[in-house]
């Protein structure tokens, strides 16, 4: 453990990468705690106290405690992740998406400006509804116009920000920049889920760490299981040089989507919360029904997860796409023909391998409400360290180090993993 962690320190290009994700990630939680000009943090937290079972308490894990405190960051990355989720969904549909998709970097550039320009439109919408929200429910929250605008304004900008120090996290720093801020909110929520399990009766001190590290093992071995379609490469000309034929494996990991259909499915169940509170008369609805509490909030919660896997894994892998690069360079899957019959076999299998896994990811994500309706456990407990939080942490862990492997192994060190 401390050899690895000597040979990552003495890597510059490493060293560097790791002090500058400290440094954001250090920035992010510093504006969490900063409040919005003009609000009544005490009276904010009071009210978020009885909230544990809401959605706005488990969006407020999600911003690491911002939300609760109506801090600068107190919308997180979420109304980036929502503007994500919309765009590659609008891909399927618009025409003109869909040919971006195809153009290479330049249009996934133009995609991403497309994102950051409707992620500026969903956080001013939801500072909007969460300043209504407040307003209405909190008598101590004074709202006027001008404090509106300027309530409005500065959560839009703070997730303007966070948007920009996420993607600076992609490019200079060590892993995903905006799974690693939902991983920093999470944390930041550990020092009370232990507070609140060491103060629980003694049956969930006893059960719950068994429960946490049986889930810790399920999540590294569902995601870090695969399944290697073997390749076989023939002989080929390139120039005048011949090259040897050999065979290798194509990975198809279980769980090829990754955390990111939990954080998309949270992210769709917040939005019709967020509008309610512009149209009073289906508040009860909403109330009734989006509390994580409820069995139909669940349940919808499962499906959006389920269709959102698979969603992802297509979006990550194209059957069609990679069947003709095999081809391309005088690859097959033995017993397999090339071209679309070798794209249906990766489809097949693709299929069934990612049912087991968006199912792990349903059931992982609905443990802790089952854990506090049935096994007594505290909402605190099991929001802080239960199955959602577990998934992420690990599976932001695993992808960190696996990218910190490649830098390693470019420069001939022993890695994490092995």
């Amino acid at each position: 453990m401390l050899s690895w962690l000597t040979n990552a320190w003495r890597v510059p290009e490493l060293r560097h990468r790791v002090l500058f994700t400290a440094m954001i990630l250090a920035f992010y939680r510093l504006g969490s705690w900063i409040p919005v000009p003009g609000v009544n943090s005490s009276a904010i937290e009071d009210y978020f106290s009885n909230q544990g079972g809401t959605i706005l308490g488990l969006l407020n894990i999600f911003s690491g405690g911002a939300l609760g405190q109506f801090a600068l960051f107190a919308l997180g990355i979420m109304p980036y992740v929502t503007a994500s989720i919309i765009l590659q969904l609008m891909t399927v549909v618009v025409p003109r998406l869909e040919q971006l998709q195809k153009e290479g970097e330049a249009g996934y550039a133009k995609i991403n400006q497309y994102t950051r320009y409707l992620t500026v439109v969903l956080a001013a919408l939801q500072a909007l509804g969460y300043t209504y929200l407040f307003d209405r429910q909190i008598p101590d929250f004074q709202l006027n116009a001008g404090r509106l605008v300027l309530i409005v304004v500065s959560l839009t900008a703070a997730t303007t920000l966070l948007m920009w120090m996420g993607e600076l996290i992609t490019k200079r720093g060590i892993g995903n920049g905006i799974s690693l801020l939902i991983f920093a909110s999470i944390l930041s929520s550990l020092p009370g889920g232990i507070r609140a399990w060491y103060e629980g009766d003694a049956f969930e001190r006893v059960a719950f760490p068994a429960l946490a590290l049986g889930i810790i093992v399920a999540v590294v071995f569902v995601q870090e299981g695969q399944r290697r379609i073997p390749i076989q490469y023939a002989k080929r000309m390139v120039g005048r040089r011949m090259t040897s034929g050999g065979s290798t494996y194509m990975p198809l990991r279980v769980n090829m989507a990754g955390v990111i259909p939990i954080i998309f499915a949270a992210a769709i169940l917040a939005f019709p919360p967020t509008i309610a509170q512009f149209f009073p008369q289906t508040q009860s609805f909403i109330n009734e029904h989006f509390t994580p509490s409820d069995w139909s909030y669940l349940i919808l919660q499962a499906f959006l997860i389920v269709i959102f896997t698979y969603f992802y894994t297509a979006v990550q892998f194209n059957p069609v796409d990679q069947a003709d690069n095999l081809r391309k360079y005088s690859g097959y899957i033995p017993g397999i023909r090339p071209g679309p019959p070798t794209a249906q076999y990766l489809d097949r299998v693709l299929t069934r391998l990612t049912l087991p896994g968006s199912l792990f990811l349903a059931l992982v994500a609905t443990l802790p409400t089952l854990f506090i309706r049935y096994a007594g456990f505290s909402q605190a407990t099991t929001r802080a360290l239960g199955g959602t939080s577990i998934l992420i942490v690990v599976g932001v862990a695993l992808d960190t180090m696996r990218q910190m492997e490649s830098q390693m192994m470019m420069r001939h060190y022993e890695g994490f993993l092995k």
